[in-house]
């Protein structure tokens, strides 16, 4: 596929996304997305985060597996999520789940820093170069247990969390959230735990959100399908 196809391709699927919006409106709460989140999604190269033999299919609107038992999510969930966090140009946010690295440099997009925690080291040690060959100097990350958070730059303005948490929200990252902040967050309700293919899990997208006074609310917003996050492994740096 050319430079120019890919271009084309890529306003193809934020057209899709837009129509899948507009289609699932009573869940969300609104009809539309923010337009700097669209923007953001046309520009991010998707391809290159995708394993070389699916590139063909790189802008399909589906999830993609990526290798280890994970996966780059649906680019309508990337789009959904990214509007719940609302990341804005002088915000600091935390992702948990770096996986590729596509939703890191969605973020990164429209946030001026971006840190990233990814569990599974095979990961997160070619999404980090990725990321700083793609030129997304504002990104850092750390291979490590993302329910733990990464304290040394919290408190931060927005969480975004791309695995399912099992039953709870790990109090760290609410510990972690900043007045004002936003957490975005799939939480696994089923009573047993996740596994491949993920068709019977009863999960859903919730948006929590912290006050002036530290009161947590929490809103649900969609029946999703994640793999489930890790947790309990000692964190490292990359």
């Amino acid at each position: 596929m050319s430079g120019n196809d890919r271009t084309a391709a890529r306003k193809a699927l934020v057209a899709e996304i837009a129509d899948e919006v507009a289609g699932t409106g009573k869940w969300l709460g609104k009809e539309a997305l923010d337009s700097r989140v669209m923007a953001a999604l046309e520009k991010v190269p998707r391809h290159e985060f995708i394993p070389a033999a699916d590139r063909a299919v790189a802008y399909d609107n589906r999830p993609q597996p990526i290798g280890h038992g994970q996966t780059i999510s649906q680019p309508y969930i990337v789009a959904v999520m990214t509007d719940m966090a609302a990341p804005g140009p002088g915000d600091r946010v935390l992702e948990v789940g770096t996986g590729c690295g596509y939703q890191t440099a969605v973020l990164a997009e429209l946030a001026a820093r971006v840190y990233s925690t990814e569990v599974v080291p095979e990961l997160a040690r070619p999404a980090a170069e990725r990321l700083r060959r793609l030129g997304y100097g504002n990104v850092e990350t750390r291979i490590g247990d993302g329910a733990r958070g990464w304290t040394e730059h919290a408190p931060y303005d927005a969480i975004v969390v791309t695995a399912a948490a099992w039953h709870r929200i790990p109090p760290a990252l609410i510990e972690q959230l900043a007045p004002g902040g936003r957490l975005v967050i799939p939480v696994d309700r089923s009573p047993t735990a996740a596994r491949y293919p993920f068709k019977d899990q009863e999960q859903d997208l919730l948006l929590v959100t912290k006050d002036a006074k530290g009161k947590i609310s929490e809103r649900k917003m969609l029946p999703v399908a994640f793999v489930p996050l890790i947790e309990g492994d000692e964190d490292a740096r990359s």
